[in-house]
């Protein structure tokens, strides 16, 4: 068996049907992560600690809306020690939700947490180290003299948490890796890992294994492959099977931060990963509960579902991002961005203005269209092809039936079923289209792909889509077919956010694992053409805000926000909602928003520009991670980013900017 196999199997169970990593139990109050006990819902308060009431009385209102566990920040002594009031008071009330400190760079605030409540949480990163951005180069002996230093000041906390019962979750974050980590392993996966283990082994030489684990990241692609190398190296290393807290770190608001948290934390429950979940938007906490409930449901009732035929091995490296390697057809494939297609075919007699639900407009007075950052690349009018010439550059899908009688092919290509193209008697010389279910393993099926102006429409009726579709990818790479692949998928939920989160989950996973040259997202059987249109647009935003959750295409600006927490030193989700509507034309940029500065340049590890609260109503603003400003008053701050935008020339007015038109 070869080598990818193997490492396949030290992270994942069953990459076909979903079957939950086994980890040892981890006892939090009255609530227990991992064993064979549910996965855990869990969320973090925003108001100041210091506010006892408001902390209660949000935490109540988290509980009620499904939060199992309630995350505190206590970045001093003194917010630490008014946990014991907020503990106290929420007793009174009948609440025994178990209470969690959140802790950074304050080891004696940890210490004194985990006498009076019942988890602690600590990031490696900056528990023991200080972050300075500064590259060291260490010897082996100097190296080990960093990790003595650790131990001593670690080792306190470990025993009172074995004293007092009180468990523990070590929790790297992407974004700050100290220097030290840095140093040796890069801003990698393996850094993440590597990070974390560092204290685990402190705890298991000290005999302490209530712990629980976190890797979390913004980027979806290096958080999804640094839990997948964690999994793999705690088993290389003999160490416990610790459970897993998943979480994407500063998702961001509305359907982007579900998105973006469905993609990455769907991708690893999907792989059997995930004992507790935290869905982190820059919203009220209690809108996060429902969220994460959403995501896990799928994974209470996998059972009976249609089973998938196992493969002896894997051809992927799960543990790095490599996209696979496809023919380029016309504009699908090879090198191109991933297409995104709009289903029309239920539309009858499209007409112009019906394309504005997939971003492109038609200006009637110069006679032009127009298309913004989301407009679609193909539209899929089956057999009701449009009767008006579509905008310069977007091709028709028309099915294969209609399209032989068609006096003008112009950009319009067939789309065939296997009995169809069997006895089909034209073809376009570019670009055909073949439908096939995930199911269509067979030489007769796949031998078709090995011709070279074939794209598949990808299908599955399976409930478990995502793992009926990852076999079929991986067909396609045992046989080396580089056909490109469209992920076509129809979801019959009625409610809006389950729709977005089955959908990121499903083809955010294969993109993450970098296959799929495309979406399809098939619109649902309305009778109201309103309807219809507003069900079409939603579908074409999702679409594309998969892509770009995944890091496969992006089409807009990307916000990295933080959700907020009582460190936070200005109202987080005004000042995003404000920077969002004098930045939001700015295509491929990415600005960090964080409330302080332990959410602050190390966090930001992706992005281009970031806004952070560095005092009240003082704001620090960088360039990548490099400071620009400091103490900028907060009324002046969104100009000042602006201007730093400008100089660094990639500020284009919005006049000037492709815009969507009301």
């Amino acid at each position: 068996m070869d080598q990818a196999v193997d490492r396949v199997k030290k992270y994942c169970n069953d990459l076909f049907s979903y079957n939950r990593r086994e980890t040892i139990p981890v006892r939090v109050g009255d609530v227990v992560i991992g064993g064979d006990n549910p996965i855990v819902v869990q969320s973090m308060t925003t108001v100041d600690t210091m506010d006892t009431m408001g902390s209660v009385e949000q935490s109540l209102r988290m509980v009620e809306s499904g939060c199992e566990l309630v995350r505190i920040t206590a970045p001093s002594i003194k917010e630490a020690e008014n946990l014991r009031n907020i503990k106290d008071e929420l007793r009174k009330r009948g609440c025994e939700v178990p209470l969690v400190a959140d802790i950074h760079f304050t080891p004696n605030a940890a210490e004194l947490a985990a006498r009076i409540v019942e988890k602690v949480r600590v990031n490696p990163g900056n528990y023991a180290d200080k972050k300075r951005f500064e590259n060291i180069e260490y010897t082996d002996e100097t190296y080990n003299a960093e990790l003595d230093r650790i131990r001593q000041r670690f080792t306190p906390l470990v025993e009172i948490c074995k004293e007092h019962g009180t468990a523990m979750r070590i929790g790297t974050n992407h974004g700050s890796l100290s220097d030290r980590i840095m140093s040796r392993y890069g801003d990698t996966p393996l850094g993440m890992v590597e990070s974390a283990l560092e204290f685990l082994r402190i705890c298991e030489d000290l005999g302490y294994y209530q712990i629980v684990l976190s890797m979390k990241a913004s980027n979806t692609q290096i958080m999804v492959q640094a839990y997948r190398l964690l999994v793999q190296k705690l088993e290389e290393e003999g160490l416990k099977p610790y459970p897993l807290h998943l979480g994407v770190t500063e998702a961001g608001e509305a359907e982007d931060g579900r998105i973006k948290s469905a993609v990455g934390i769907g991708a690893l429950l999907e792989d059997g990963l995930g004992d507790t979940v935290r869905v982190s938007l820059t919203e009220e906490p209690e809108f996060e509960a429902p969220v994460a409930e959403k995501l896990i449901r799928r994974y209470k009732r996998r059972s009976g579902h249609e089973p998938v035929p196992q493969l002896d091995e894997s051809p992927i490296d799960p543990f790095q991002y490599h996209k696979r390697k496809s023919a380029e057809v016309l504009t699908v494939g090879g090198s191109n961005v991933p297409r995104v297609i709009a289903d029309l075919r239920l539309l009858s007699q499209p007409e112009y203005k019906d394309l504005k639900a997939i971003g492109h407009f038609y200006l009637p007075e110069p006679d032009k269209w127009r298309m913004n950052d989301q407009g679609c690349d193909f539209v899929y009018t089956g057999t009701n092809t449009a009767a008006f010439m579509l905008p310069n550059g977007l091709r028709e899908l028309v099915d294969y039936e209609v399209w032989k009688t068609l006096d003008s092919k112009l950009n319009r290509h067939p789309v065939y079923t296997l009995d169809e193209l069997a006895v089909a008697e034209q073809c376009d010389d570019q670009l055909n289209f073949l439908k096939l279910n995930a199911t269509d393993l067979g030489d007769e099926a796949l031998m078709v792909l090995e011709a070279s102006n074939v794209v598949v429409l990808l299908e599955t009726d399976n409930a478990h889509a995502m793992s009926a579709l990852r076999r079929f990818f991986f067909e396609l790479e045992r046989r080396k077919l580089t056909a490109p692949v469209i992920v076509m998928r129809n979801y019959e939920v009625k409610d809006q956010e389950e729709f977005l989160i089955h959908a990121s989950t499903d083809v955010g996973g294969l993109l993450i694992d970098g296959f799929g040259d495309g979406v399809m997202l098939a619109a649902s059987e309305l009778t109201d053409k309103p309807e219809y249109l507003a069900d079409l647009k939603v579908k074409n935003e999702t679409a594309f805000g998969i892509l770009q959750a995944a890091r496969t295409r992006m089409t807009k600006t990307e916000y990295i926000s933080c959700p907020s927490c009582g460190r936070t030193l200005f109202d987080l989700q005004e000042t995003t909602a404000m920077i969002r509507k004098r930045t939001d034309h700015l295509k491929g940029v990415k600005i960090g928003i964080m409330g302080c500065i332990v959410n602050g340049p190390g966090e930001m590890a992706d992005a281009d520009f970031g806004y952070v609260g560095s005092g009240k109503g003082k704001i620090t603003l960088y360039k990548g991670q490099d400071v620009v400003k400091r103490g900028v008053p907060s009324e002046n701050a969104v100009d000042e980013l602006i201007e730093i935008i400008r100089d660094s020339g990639q500020w284009l007015e919005p006049e000037f900017a492709t815009e969507e038109m009301n």
